[in-house]
């Protein structure tokens, strides 16, 4: 595993320079992985929502849902094309292989990975491979994060079969999804165990993984699990940052309440990262100090801590200056500017809804997409179960809203992860 990962941090360094960072002519969202090559040029053509099946809507499945997003097309803003995979299991995240001709998305409940091919025609993707081996393989439950790496996909798990906890690990696999390692989280030097996150600065070797919570919890009704002191207690407080080539943890940070997603500063030089933890609405920062030790400290409140606003999704700029912010309980989004990211200041703010989750902005920063769901038995109930995709403008002063698709008006579900394609050559599974 060490060789593997060895030799794709030579190969990512070039694959970084590749994925055009600081280039405003490429469209692809700021929160892929640096191994990626064939990205987008220009604007990008269709956006896939990793949508959960709703009893009551639709026809009840977890499906790929694929918008047309360029400008002035005839379907501009309107679902093109949709693949429902069957049942009801907790679609959460998708990721690209290396060469961005498939998309793998998990559900968090019976652990099945899907394979979509998004490079033969993107405009409709096909659905290749379903790998529903994943627990009985690796001993871990609820596939989160895909991320690539060269000829490979790393895959962050949430929980363990054994018990439905925290203690969770990364799974390897190859592009043609066969599982070829497994890497526990650590539970020494101060590791809890528990996964969320992946991301990776090839640069420097290190990769950073975050934390969060397991089955039981993430399983159980929101209400029901805040009274429930006990299973409160159960959320990851942790970062880890690991040699990236040996694959191994290097240390563990302290970083109470839920650090969920990460984004390493894709500025070139800029060797820093941040988090939001879910549960103590801050911002956190990791980079080295004055002697070169990587450290994590808070440097931001998100809204009012005290109102537990549920911060949940980011999204970082591509010339690292600013950073969208979605909390879920209020509805709304958050631009920090982070000119100076030991202290972040809060520019703007929009509510997008009753309830929002994900963002994906464009790499030229211009367009900006928002999706709802958080979990099925998180999300909230009644009339604030708004579930929807809205694609923004941002002029630098202003969102303004170009479309807004209803997902349960149209029978779709509840919309959760996105993600961008275009045209492109043929693809073929290896």
């Amino acid at each position: 595993m060490s060789q593997l990962v060895s030799g794709a941090v030579v190969a990512c360094s070039l694959a970084f320079l590749l994925s055009g960072a600081g280039l405003s002519a490429r469209a692809d969202e700021t929160c892929n992985s640096p191994f990626m090559t064939g990205l987008i040029k220009g604007q990008e053509q269709y956006l896939h929502v990793w949508t959960l099946g709703e009893k009551g809507v639709g026809d009840e499945s977890d499906k790929l849902v694929t918008v047309d997003v360029v400008p002035g097309s005839p379907t501009y803003g309107k679902v093109i094309n949709t693949i429902s995979v069957g049942g009801r299991g907790e679609a959460h995240h998708m990721g690209f292989t290396d060469d961005r001709k498939y998309l793998w998305a998990g559900r968090l409940d019976d652990s099945k990975i899907f394979i979509f091919d998004v490079g033969s025609d993107p405009s409709k993707p096909k659905l290749v491979r379903i790998i529903d081996d994943l627990a009985e393989k690796s001993g871990y439950v609820g596939p989160h994060t895909f991320y690539a790496l060269p000829g490979r996909m790393l895959v962050q798990a949430l929980s363990n079969k054994k018990d439905h906890g925290g203690a969770t690990g990364l799974i390897t696999y190859n592009n043609a999804g066969e599982q070829i390692a497994t890497t526990p989280m650590p539970l020494d030097n101060g590791g809890d165990g528990y996964g969320y996150d992946i991301a990776i600065n090839p640069g420097q070797n290190r990769m950073l993984t975050s934390s969060f919570t397991g089955w039981t919890n993430y399983m159980m009704d929101l209400s029901q699990l805040i009274q429930d002191s006990a299973a409160m207690k159960n959320f990851g407080n942790t970062m880890v940052l690991w040699d990236l080539k040996a694959m191994k943890p290097e240390k563990v940070f302290s970083v109470p309440g839920a650090p969920l997603e990460i984004r390493w500063a894709l500025k070139p030089g800029a060797d820093w990262a941040v988090t939001a933890s879910a549960l103590t609405s801050k911002l956190w920062l990791v980079k080295q100090d004055e002697n070169g030790q990587w450290q994590a400290k808070a440097v931001a409140d998100i809204g009012d801590p005290s109102k537990i606003p549920l911060p949940v999704d980011i999204s970082i700029s591509s010339d690292a200056s600013r950073l969208w912010v979605n909390t879920f309980m209020d509805g709304s989004t958050r631009l920090f500017d982070l000119s100076n990211p030991e202290a972040p200041k809060e520019i703007y703010s929009k509510k997008i809804g009753a309830q929002v989750n994900m963002v994906s902005q464009s790499w030229d920063g211009k367009r900006v997409y928002y999706t709802t769901s958080l979990l099925a038995n998180w999300d909230k109930k009644g009339a604030d179960n708004e579930q929807f995709l809205k694609g923004y403008s941002w002029d630098g002063k202003e969102l303004k809203l170009d479309f807004a698709i209803d997902f349960t008006k149209e029978g779709l579900g509840r919309a959760h992860h996105m993600k961008f394609t275009a045209r492109q050559q043929k693809a073929e599974l290896r």
